[in-house]
């Protein structure tokens, strides 16, 4: 059971990472400038900022997180846990972001939810 901990560290980080980064761009009010290079070195700035920072470490801490989910399931095992991970950026997005809900969402999750189950079960 302990070893599920690692696919739950890998979800967690995931997530925490995306949630961020979509809320502190929002916050910030982010308009990328059209040329490339202006682009290019207005995103490479925006890393410094501690939120955007914080998300991009939390994906090397899931990365971490993942590779001792290798060392202790079949991929075929592991990997559908990560469908999970749309299902909780959904909720998270809603409560906290203001997201859209959708019944066409809900329906999907729901789908994802069995798929999961159904994969890691049989």
């Amino acid at each position: 059971m302990m070893s599920y901990l690692y696919i739950l560290g890998t979800l967690v980080f995931t997530v925490y990472g995306q949630i961020v980064l979509k809320w502190r761009l929002t916050n910030l009010k982010v308009i990328l400038p059209d040329s490339f290079i202006d682009k290019s070195i207005y995103l490479f700035k925006l890393i410094f900022d501690p939120y955007i920072f914080s998300g991009f470490f939390s994906a090397l801490i899931a990365s971490l997180f993942w590779m001792g989910a290798m060392t202790k399931f079949e991929i075929t095992v592991a990997y559908p846990f990560m469908s999970l991970a749309p299902a909780l950026v959904f909720l998270i997005g809603i409560l906290f972001l203001n997201e859209t809900f959708t019944m066409g969402k809900v329906i999907g999750l729901i789908l994802i939810i069995i798929g999961t189950i159904i994969t890691v079960k049989y």
